[in-house]
């Protein structure tokens, strides 16, 4: 069986989607998952207006899910409903007159991108477990949504100066399309790209940061060695480039900019932490939405070079530890994390994750077991923010009324069905450890595996999942059943289900009205 998203548009559509290769490994292209067609072969230049290269993501028939809207933007913890759909009318046909290609129109009226997922893929993804499939839908539904999400902002873009911005960035992408990709899908940018087609449609409060599309533009250019001159201006004294790090003028006012200017001027690098594939980021002004916004958590100020080679050593114990215990976990990890954004001081969360910036973690500074708990729970966030945009799991609303014995606040649906994905993944990786002897990893692992098992039959009942959802929660339960066939030893888990019993009643307790929410 193959789950089919829809585009909102009656009739079945395509929408065309830029080929820029990822900086980082490729996976292999899985048996039975549809692939997108090459539209140009790669690295060849694109003829005289049509701008970058495209590749067409085709639906195969079937409509038994509606595709949410790929470009709706905002996390779901961030305003859902602004800028929803912004964007999805303009450009949807004709392009713009300068030539900027950055649109789905390769076919007249072209809709949302479009992916099939097949049942096999939705069982991979709901075990938690790392598959290629998985991990190249997640990266694949990433990329068509940000780049919808730019056509969105240049559309509504006033005046000619985004399409020469843009344009620098074509000329950079004939020359490197891999440093291209790597700043359009770069997590920051796509905080900057929601929040300023928010602004773009707002008809009060602050105004666009278009300014920010040329530092896009530069560093791009930058990355790939071409000529150009651009004049910028710089905020506060700096000047922001994404996947590069800060220009530091010597003086005020408009900034000159040419090939040579990362080598003549003041800089900040972004840090990169050992590895290689991810980068520690406390520059970037996006890294995060701004402040303007109601947010649990807040990223750190600049750190310190005391507090980078802190990051440094716990980030590589971290890893040494994910790569001994779940060597499929860690090497996910890299292929969908690109950035750690270190967490303010003040915070009790260990970790958060932010739609709008897809491939980022918000992360507070902690002992390397806990890093590693704290990324592979994080990271599933982001599969499953990645799968829900092209399928509809569930159509409850955000009312909190279901208990999640995480946390003692009553959750959505949503809400919960996210803290158990993440906390599965969790029950399986301390399961791995307690194999290969990690101190009190039997007793993590009992504990959230009796937390994931509580609330999945709750999870099953609920009317509003969809029969995909439902297929998913029931790909879920299996992986939780499996872990049976490797328990931990003695009485540890029914000690954990006693403990769990008697926070659900104090829970229950606490919350009256809910209590029948919390029964199956």
């Amino acid at each position: 069986m193959t789950h089919h998203t829809r585009s909102a548009d009656a009739e079945p559509r395509s929408r065309a989607v830029p080929a820029i290769p990822d900086p980082r490994p490729a996976d292999p292209p899985p048996d039975g998952v549809p692939l997108p067609e090459q539209a140009l072969p790669e690295g060849a230049a694109p003829s005289p207006g049509q701008g970058l290269p495209w590749a067409r993501v085709r639906a195969q028939g079937g409509a038994e899910d509606r595709a949410r809207a790929v470009d709706r933007g905002q996390g779901r913890d961030q305003g859902r409903d602004q800028g929803r759909g912004q964007g999805r009318g303009q450009g949807r046909g004709q392009g713009r007159d300068q030539g900027v290609a950055l649109e789905g129109g390769a076919e007249p009226g072209g809709g949302l991108v479009r992916f099939a997922v097949s049942s096999h893929t939705l069982r991979a993804l709901a075990s938690t477990e790392p598959s290629a499939e998985g991990t190249r839908l997640v990266r694949d539904v990433r990329r068509s949504k940000r780049l919808l999400l730019l056509r969105a902002v240049l559309d509504a873009a006033p005046g000619a100066e985004a399409a020469e911005r843009w344009a620098l960035l074509e000329e950079a992408e004939r020359q490197d399309p891999e440093a291209v990709r790597d700043v359009l899908h770069y997590p920051a940018t796509g905080v900057w790209a929601e929040e300023t087609l928010r602004r773009l449609h707002a008809p009060q409060g602050p105004p666009p940061d278009l300014a920010h599309l040329g530092a896009l533009a530069v560093a791009a250019a930058l990355r790939a060695g071409i000529g150009f001159k651009a004049t910028l201006r710089p905020v506060g004294g700096r000047l922001a480039l994404p996947t590069l790090g800060l220009l530091r003028p010597d003086r005020p006012g408009p900034l000159a900019l040419t090939e040579r200017s990362w080598d003549s001027c003041a800089t900040l690098p972004l840090h990169a932490l050992p590895g290689g594939r991810t980068a520690l980021d406390d520059l970037d002004p996006y890294r995060a939405p701004p402040a303007a916004h109601p947010a649990p958590v807040r990223p750190a100020r600049r750190l310190t070079p005391k507090g980078h080679k802190r990051w440094d050593t716990q980030w590589s114990g971290a890893l040494t530890l994910l790569e001994r215990y779940d060597s499929a976990r860690a090497d996910e990890i890299g292929r969908l994390l690109r950035t750690v954004v270190p967490l303010g001081g003040g915070t009790r969360s260990s970790g958060a994750t932010l739609p709008a910036a897809a491939g980022s973690v918000l992360a507070r500074a902690q002992a390397p077991p806990a890093l590693a708990a704290t990324l592979v729970h994080e990271v599933q966030h982001g599969k499953l923010a990645a799968l829900a945009d092209v399928l509809t799991l569930h159509t409850a609303d955000r009312t909190p009324r279901l208990w999640a014995p995480w946390r003692s606040d009553p959750r959505p649906l949503e809400g919960l069905l996210h803290g158990a994905y993440a906390h599965l993944a969790l029950a399986g990786y301390w399961q791995r450890a307690a194999l290969y002897g990690a101190r009190g990893a039997w007793a993590q692992h009992a504990r959230v595996r009796a937390q994931v098992a509580a609330v999945l039959p709750v999870l099953r009942a609920q009317p509003q999942l969809t029969v995909t959802g439902r297929e998913f929660v029931d790909g879920m339960a299996a992986a939780e059943r499996t872990m049976d066939e490797l328990p931990p030893p003695g009485d540890q888990h029914a000690t954990a289900r006693r403990a769990l019993e008697r926070e659900r009643r104090a829970w229950c307790e606490a919350h009256p009205e809910l209590a029948a929410f919390v029964q199956v």
